[in-house]
């Protein structure tokens, strides 16, 4: 007597399709947005580094030597002001930039969730079908062996 094997009905994808949150995110960036993240690119770059690093460098040595008027004489408390002034302003900058790249992957996560969900009930799908798969395989082999046993 063979046994009944009930098979999986087809999986239906009713779920909506995975979506790149990085081209969302980017589309719904402001002008201050884009401004920030461009201002916190260079602000954090070695040739930024290099390029401020010469450039006091050479305020220095010009204000010490006096090759030119000396329009900041040491202890440069005129380019002090300066950096002061550049630090107040690239800082909450770069605040700005760093909150808005950690909702980005706030958004990151959750949708890497949503997928991770997904592919659990899809996985669960396929599993239920090869083990139904199994049972038939296993029935048919029983069928096999007892004819060939006649």
């Amino acid at each position: 007597m063979s046994k009944v094997i009930k098979y999986p009905g087809p999986y239906l994808h009713d779920h909506p399709p995975v979506v790149n949150v990085n081209e969302l995110f980017e589309k719904k960036k402001t002008v201050g947005q884009k401004a920030s993240d461009k201002i916190a690119e260079t602000v954090g770059s070695w040739k930024f580094i290099i390029i401020q690093s010469i450039f006091l460098l050479c305020w220095a040595v010009l204000n010490v030597t006096a090759y030119v008027y000396h329009w900041d004489p040491y202890p440069f408390i005129l380019m002090n002001l300066f950096l002061s002034l550049q630090a107040a302003y690239t800082a909450p900058i770069l605040m700005m930039s760093q909150n808005r790249m950690a909702e980005k992957d706030r958004i990151e996560a959750h949708n890497d969730y949503q997928v991770n969900q997904k592919t659990e009930v899809e996985v669960r799908v396929i599993l239920d079908h090869l083990t139904a798969q199994n049972d038939a395989l296993a029935e048919l082999l029983r069928i096999a062996t007892e004819k060939e046993r006649e």
